[in-house]
């Protein structure tokens, strides 16, 4: 039988680099987005069945966020279908310290199929690659938190570990917390940025719903209020500790966040 794995999120920080893996592994891949061939969209259910004819294996990110309501119920409906039609092994992105995950990976890990669930911290390319970029351009990143510490992880380690877990039987049925190796405070964040850019950027705390007004611009409106709410609950200090599995599982490190920033920097992500 030749091996399928279907990507989801395949143009998405962690899933491009999950394809890459696979792809250097000579496995053959399968991109899950919009664009992708044939598309895939979490909203259009007339997308999904295409999207898993012959695939073997899966991974799976979930937009807007695992945490929001119906996500569950989407992840099981589609963990359902792919399953019938042959899927064998998932690997699920979820959240570290987001409780609301919990019914998501239950769906995924009833469904009979091999699995596995990473619970990634923050990621460090949010700064460089993702929502947080404008702000950074900007000159001031806030968000609804106190200064406090977290081991933001770079994605390389995330997709590194997902093609470990997609690829060897090690992985099966295991749940992994994913971290940096080092607790970084926002403000420490900042200012490493600032330090490797030449540029002005510091941290600035503020209300939930000061927040929630910027993040619509980025998430819409309607999304806006539970992202806030939601960034506010994981960065009150619950994930403030470095978990060593990426290092257990990979035999090496996890890059560090001043690494992350050098090399985001070097490639020109602020200018």
């Amino acid at each position: 039988m030749t091996e399928l794995t279907l990507v989801l999120g395949g143009t998405g920080k962690t899933g491009r680099r999950v394809a890459q893996h696979l792809a250097d592994r000579d496995r053959a891949v399968r991109i899950g987005s919009r664009a992708g061939r044939p598309p895939f969209d979490w909203d259009d259910l007339t997308t999904w069945e295409p999207a898993v004819q012959g695939v073997t294996a899966m991974y799976v990110t979930y937009q807007p966020d695992l945490a929001f309501p119906g996500a569950a119920e989407q992840i099981g409906a589609f963990t359902k279908l792919a399953v019938a039609a042959g899927t064998r092994r998932i690997v699920l992105l979820s959240g570290r310290g987001e409780e609301e995950c919990w019914p998501a990976e239950d769906a995924v890990r009833g469904s009979g199929v091999e699995w596995t669930i990473l619970r990634a911290s923050w990621f460090a390319q949010n700064f460089s690659e993702s929502f947080l970029l404008p702000s950074v351009l900007a000159g001031v990143v806030a968000l609804p938190s106190p200064d406090v510490p977290e081991p933001f992880i770079d994605v390389a380690d995330i997709a590194a570990v997902a093609a470990a877990a997609l690829t060897s039987e090690d992985h099966i049925g295991r749940v992994y917390e994913l971290t940096g190796p080092r607790l970084v405070t926002f403000a420490e964040a900042t200012a490493e940025i600032a330090a490797a850019t030449g540029r002005p950027v510091r941290y600035q705390p503020v209300s939930v719903d000061e927040y929630a007004g910027a993040a619509a611009e980025f998430v819409g409106p309607e999304a806006a209020p539970a992202v806030a709410a939601l960034f506010a609950k994981v960065l009150d200090g619950r994930n403030a500790s470095v978990s060593p599995e990426v290092e257990r599982i990979l035999a090496r490190p996890a890059r560090d966040f001043r690494a992350v920033v050098a090399e985001a920097a070097k490639s020109g992500a602020w200018r």
